[in-house]
């Protein structure tokens, strides 16, 4: 019997204890990544829904959301959109804020990534309070693009990413979800 995505997810990503500090319990999906069938199987369950539609670009949120963004954007025959961290890109960006734990950060992406009224899927390893998330969101709205989803490998659903994105009007996918952090 073949084991269901659930099973096959879960075996395949580590959790962490205490890291990146005590009480976190981090998600990594470099272990996923290294499994051929589990990364395989990942990709084709996000990228199903989309099958056949006309999606322009995929933007993925740095770094592991270029990983599974790379792919997906390579199934879906879509552009793919770098949103990285400030002062990482070499062309001229347009920049958004975001509130941190502990402060501020800005992510950007290059002022000619998408044209408006592209259609645009994000993408990300994991949605946690969804911060990261909303500005990335609010960066692809500002240059006019037309989000039609926010993908996900990780749902940590008690810390309430999802319900952010989905209050934007973001239809949020996932593939499994983690109760605690």
């Amino acid at each position: 019997m073949k084991p269901s995505l659930e099973d096959t997810l879960l075996a395949a990503i580590r959790t962490i204890p205490d890291y990146p500090r005590p009480g976190i319990l981090f998600r990594d999906i470099t272990t996923l990544l290294g499994n051929a069938r589990a990364f395989r199987r990942a990709i084709d369950e996000l990228v199903h829904p989309y099958a056949g539609q006309k999606i322009d670009k995929i933007a993925g949120i740095e770094a592991r959301g270029f990983i599974l963004g790379g792919a997906i954007a390579h199934q879906l025959s879509a552009g793919f959109v770098p949103i990285r961290k400030k002062g990482k890109l070499p062309y001229e960006t347009v920049r958004v804020a975001y509130s941190l734990e502990y402060g501020l950060d800005e992510m950007e992406m290059h002022k000619d990534g998408v044209s408006p009224g592209e259609k645009v899927i994000l993408v990300d390893d994991l949605i946690a309070t969804g911060g990261t998330a909303e500005a990335a969101v609010k960066l692809l709205r500002q240059i006019g693009a037309d989000i039609l989803a926010a993908c996900f490998v990780i749902d940590l659903p008690d810390l309430g990413g999802r319900e952010k994105l989905e209050a934007l009007g973001v239809p949020v996918r996932t593939l499994i979800g983690f109760e605690g952090h």
